[in-house]
């Protein structure tokens, strides 16, 4: 018999052997780092990755987090800020001088610069630019001049690329002749036509492949180019990446020329960041604040609470119309949740599915009715299902076979508007451009209430009483 959980603790094990950073080596910096010996520190992350170091920071006080930043002096890696999460990023960020802040972005490559620049204040920017060189000023610029999250704020600058009339021998020698030019990682070679619009993408392993004399327009003859427009949204982005198992694509501007290149590593975490941004959103989160101090986690998270209020005081009105109801049969009160709790997560689950299907593109108007129609009866079939038990249930309960009733046709009718109403919501606030993700949870949560006690107590009263 296979021992599930002694293999997942191997499996961890193993995992943490690959990972440079592990808990001891964080308790041994944090004790160094409260004595002050600045020698051992610099031995235990010296031979960090960047995210390594990144996510040491992250798990450090305050006051310690500040000594790491001062044992790193000038050997503090851009990449390692790049790495550390948004509300950190931005504080480390707006407490440096313009002057080093600059000189740090020149060791970045350029996505992973404008990716630092682009978290500061406009005043800061213009100050950390007027200490960068004309040409990556220019570039700053113009990336700055595009729309957050989109291809041309995460597009790589440093590229390979060569005219359409060359063969693999020139590309060859070119890539052995220029190795100081190259990018410091690269995939692929980029193949352009007239006027430097890209033709197609040809992977590097193609090339080592191929004779010397093969042309590129060869290599390009079975391969099919998907070119970037520099405002496309990221997440559309990343739809393109997964759905044609792209490694690299060129990213072009209005006229069709090639203004640089996204690549898969870059798209891995787009993916990341949306995935966690629909995910935090669905629970009324804003933004990640793990690593925020208390007034600012409470700040973000008390406007949807504020909303929930308003839609929970909704609910209390309706029940409010049947205080005499309730009154008379204490069980009214007793059973109540379960039906607006059953109705509640059974929405919750066809909201997942349908929120996650919006932002993948599953879901669309060739298949919205078909989908709606779906989940809707899965909503009624699990409503008849739960009727039966519970319908027993408070028989066995109570000994009311007419409560029992009651509750079981508040459950069915409750649970079908909870698959229509998780299907619908998220589907009516996308067509009219708001993000399903932020808003669909109260809404939902407030139909299923409001139907689920409305119905009950409407079924009760007329029943019972």
């Amino acid at each position: 018999m296979i021992d599930d959980k002694k293999n997942e603790y191997i499996e961890h094990e193993a995992l943490d052997e690959l990972i440079g950073l592990n808990e001891d080596d964080v308790i041994n910096i944090m004790q160094a780092l409260e004595r002050d010996d600045f020698s051992s520190v610099q031995k235990i992350v010296s031979p960090l990755q960047p995210v390594d170091v990144a996510d040491l920071y992250q798990q450090l006080s305050v006051s310690q987090r500040e000594k790491l930043l001062d044992s790193l002096g000038d050997d503090l890696d851009g990449n390692i800020i790049s790495h550390l999460d948004d509300s950190m990023r931005d504080s480390v960020l707006e407490n440096m001088r313009p002057k080093p802040l600059a000189n740090l972005l020149k060791g970045l490559e350029s996505d992973d610069s404008i990716y630092l620049i682009e978290g500061l204040d406009e005043e800061k920017q213009k100050e950390v630019l007027k200490h960068t060189g004309r040409d990556d000023r220019a570039m700053y610029e113009q990336a700055l001049a595009y729309a957050d999250e989109t291809a041309a704020r995460i597009m790589r600058r440093e590229l390979v690329s060569v005219p359409d009339i060359w063969t693999v021998g020139h590309i060859i020698d070119m890539l052995r002749d220029e190795t100081e030019q190259l990018p410091e990682k690269f995939n692929s070679v980029i193949v352009l036509g007239k006027g430097s619009k890209p033709l197609g993408v040809v992977l590097l392993s193609k090339i080592l492949v191929s004779e010397r004399k093969t042309t590129v327009k060869k290599l390009l003859s079975n391969e099919t180019l998907y070119p970037i427009p520099a405002d496309m949204p990221q997440e559309d982005v990343a739809y393109l990446f997964k759905q044609y198992d792209l490694l690299e694509a060129p990213v072009v501007n209005d006229d069709g020329k090639l203004i640089g290149v996204i690549t898969i590593d870059d798209v891995v975490d787009i993916i990341d960041e949306e995935a966690e941004d629909d995910l935090l959103k669905l629970g009324g989160v804003s933004e990640d604040d793990l690593y925020q101090n208390v007034f600012s986690t409470a700040k973000l998270r008390f406007p949807w609470l504020l909303v929930n209020l308003f839609t929970a005081i909704l609910a209390s009105i309706v029940i409010g119309f049947y205080a005499d109801a309730l009154e008379k049969v204490v069980a009214l009160a007793i059973l109540m949740p379960i039906v607006a709790s059953m109705g509640g997560n059974s929405g919750t689950q066809t909201l997942t599915v349908a929120v996650r299907a919006l932002a993948t593109n599953d879901l669309t108007s060739a298949n919205a009715f078909r989908i709606v129609f779906k989940e809707t009866l899965v909503g009624g079939i699990n409503g008849i299902l739960f009727a039966i038990i519970i319908g027993f249930g408070v028989y066995w309960w109570f000994g009311d076979s007419l409560l029992g009733l009651v509750i079981s046709i508040a459950m069915v009718i409750n649970l079908f508007v909870a698959g229509l109403a998780g299907i619908i919501v998220p589907i009516v606030l996308d067509r009219l451009n708001t993000d399903p993700a932020v808003s669909s949870t109260v809404v939902l949560t407030t139909i299923t209430d409001v139907v689920g006690f409305f119905v009950f107590l409407s079924v009760a009263s007329i029943a019972i009483i």
